[in-house]
């Protein structure tokens, strides 16, 4: 599934980029050699990372 269809990134894509260490859109977009262009993914990238963070905080407890 496309999570950014402007640059055409995949939700494989973004969670390989927070699983390298991505903390924000800039740092996926970066790590894709892209920026955002009409920003509809933002909220859904900040989600994964947001999700991401949640997951390993209950995984560490």
């Amino acid at each position: 599934m496309y999570v950014c269809n402007c640059n055409g990134i995949r939700e494989r894509e973004v969670r390989a980029a927070i699983d390298a260490g991505a903390t924000r859109p800039a740092d996926i977009f970066r790590s894709k050699g892209c920026q955002a262009q009409c920003a509809k993914c933002v909220c859904e990238m900040r989600q994964m990372i947001q999700d991401n963070r949640e997951a390993l905080a209950f995984a560490a407890e």
